[in-house]
């Protein structure tokens, strides 16, 4: 019995939602399989039972709140658009647009008094607060507006061609007369189309797939982390009904598992997306952050670190030069030297990249990773000047794996050193830029 006991310990750490499904498949086993007889004996009481699933879903629901998950909800009152405002702001940095807009159907609002089938609620734009005094938005029931009509077909519509504004009608209060180019992406996901986020810039400009396959992932994590609040408040409603049965508590449980699921796979595919157009916008075309993340990985296996330890340092490897995103694309194309202050731009890009983290929830704990994986072994780096094991474990991993993928990697001006002698570099640097025990590492795991 100690050794089950002991194996279900190992399988929670490993894997939570794996180890949640065991516990669905040992309800099964025990309702199904087992004799009313076998029951009596060993106290499987219907209110022990009860009593049981709702411990169970009181973690879930306390793992997964909105502290937890991306902090996107239908909103009741005019200052819930501050957290849209901040998501539309932040996608105009990133994507270096003019405005962003995002609209959710009404009945994702909970506002009343809304005529409007999609209701604006959330705007790059300074003046917030007028704009949203004016209740804006479309009626399904209009067509043949480019905004409605991509919502109802769920397509990503894209708008940089004369002949595609013929049923662009611009909304002068968000400025939309100034607009050259735009993308609208659906929000959307298995159980439904919740709204609709419209790019926009003044100038001719087409963004990159990336960029737009970027706004796609955000927009599906957004229904996804919706959904989940909502059943989160279903779940709470059901846990605080004393006739609640346990019938109703196990069908909440599967509902909330394959969600957990669903918004896990999301999260790992959005966290690798805004990698990619980190690397696209930095004109990397070798994939340098996933193959940052992947040394880590292997780094962290040969140190034998538990899988969620391993897990952060992999998502914090993949997005250390997060910060770029939200640097001008001219920076990275000028064939000039650069100036004092573009180097300045460049050199503060992990501060900017943590701000943009901070907004991200699911992502807080990767901040301490990526927020000092510029320091030195020395105590002569950046941001704070820490030194030797008082630097974070994960930030010296993914210090040793971002320099040495640099280094065996092309760059405009110079050509990518082979294995051998960027580890000959990293050797002689040991003990002065990067952790001696993590080079050891790094030179065991090339090896294989």
């Amino acid at each position: 019995m100690s050794a089950n006991i002991e194996n279900n310990k190992r399988q929670l750490e490993a894997d939570p939602i794996e180890a949640i499904f065991e516990l669905n498949m040992g309800d099964f086993l025990t309702e199904y399989l087992i004799s009313d007889d076998l029951l009596d004996k060993i106290n499987t009481s219907t209110h022990d039972k009860t009593e049981g699933l709702k411990n169970q879903l009181k973690e879930l629901i306390s793992v997964y709140s909105i502290d937890n998950t991306l902090n996107l909800l239908g909103f009741n009152n005019t200052d819930d658009f501050v957290i849209y405002n901040s998501i539309a702001k932040t996608t105009v940095n990133m994507l270096d647009i003019d405005a962003c807009h995002i609209f959710l159907t009404n009945e994702n609002t909970n506002l009343i008094d809304i005529d409007n089938d999609l209701v604006l609620v959330g705007t790059s734009l300074e003046n917030s607060s007028e704009i949203f005094k004016q209740n804006i938005g479309f009626k399904f029931d209009d067509i043949d507006n480019v905004v409605v009509k991509s919502f109802l077909m769920n397509d990503i519509t894209t708008i940089n061609k004369p002949e595609d504004f013929n049923d662009w009608k611009p909304i002068d209060i968000l400025n939309e007369d100034k607009v050259k180019s735009a993308v609208i992406v659906p929000m959307s996901s298995n159980s439904g189309k919740v709204g609709i986020i419209v790019l926009e810039s003044y100038k001719e400009k087409t963004l990159i797939k990336e960029f737009t396959d970027l706004v796609d992932v955000t927009a599906t994590l957004f229904v996804t982390s919706m959904n989940l609040q909502k059943l989160v408040e279903e779940t709470t409603n059901l846990l605080n009904d004393e006739t609640t049965s346990a019938m109703e508590l196990r069908h909440v449980r599967t509902e909330l598992t394959a969600l957990i699921g669903d918004l896990s796979d999301e999260q790992q595919v959005f966290v690798e997306s805004l990698a990619r157009s980190v690397d696209a916008k930095s004109h990397y075309e070798d994939h340098h952050s996933l193959k940052v993340a992947e040394l880590t990985e292997k780094i962290c296996d040969y140190l034998h670190l538990n899988e969620k330890s391993k897990e952060l340092i992999y998502y914090a490897g993949m997005l250390q030069n997060i910060g770029k995103i939200t640097l001008p694309e001219e920076l990275f194309t000028k064939k000039q030297k650069l100036s004092k202050e573009d180097w300045d731009k460049l050199q503060n890009h992990p501060n900017v990249g943590v701000s943009l983290l901070m907004k991200i929830n699911f992502l807080a704990e990767v901040v301490p990773y990526v927020h000092y994986h510029k320091e030195r072994w020395d105590g002569r780096g950046e941001p704070e000047g820490l030194s030797g094991n008082s630097i974070p474990l994960g930030s010296r991993i993914i210090a040793v794996s971002d320099a040495f993928t640099a280094l065996t990697s092309e760059r405009p001006y110079r050509k990518a050193m082979n294995s051998d002698d960027a580890l000959e570099v990293m050797k002689k640097e040991a003990g002065i830029k990067w952790d001696p025990i993590i080079v050891d590492a790094l030179a065991e795991v090339i090896k294989i």
